[in-house]
């Protein structure tokens, strides 16, 4: 899978690709991010032409040995290259389905697509409840 998680708005993209080549993750990448962003990324191959695709790019290792959580590369005192965003992210879908103990290629797209739907919707309002469970709001409203 691949995915492409906001820092601001908290956004997020999620998709199962056939490989995690370079190809499957710039189309990825430029398709769910602006131009003008910076994706963080860990130090892999396949990324190292994002810069060519208009997008800042920083990284953090996380090779035996030198690994790195999160970096501050402005000195500003924040730690603001890291990944950790988007692998926390992956913890959700994980564990949803670590019940299950695996699920079929052919239906892990829909439960992809469902926690993405899941992650993005900010509230849950009782007309969202209505369309979702098929039942028409009440017009009787007790004080």
């Amino acid at each position: 899978m691949a995915g492409v998680v906001g820092r601001e708005p908290g956004g997020v993209y999620l998709e199962v690709v056939a490989s995690a080549s370079r190809a499957s993750l710039e189309r990825v990448a430029e398709d769910n991010t602006a131009a003008s962003c910076t994706v963080y990324t860990a130090e892999w191959a396949a990324y190292d032409r994002l810069p060519e695709l208009g997008r800042g790019h920083a990284t953090v290792c996380h090779a035996p040995g030198r690994r790195e959580r999160a970096r501050d590369d402005d000195g500003g005192g924040g730690r603001e290259v890291h990944n950790n965003t988007m692998e926390g992210l992956w913890t959700g879908p994980r564990n949803s389905l670590r019940p299950f103990r695996g699920v079929s290629k052919f239906y892990l797209g829909q439960y992809t697509a469902m926690f993405q739907w899941a992650h993005n919707l900010k509230s849950v309002t009782d007309d969202f409840l209505s369309i979702l469970l098929g039942v028409p709001l009440s017009t009787d409203f007790a004080p």
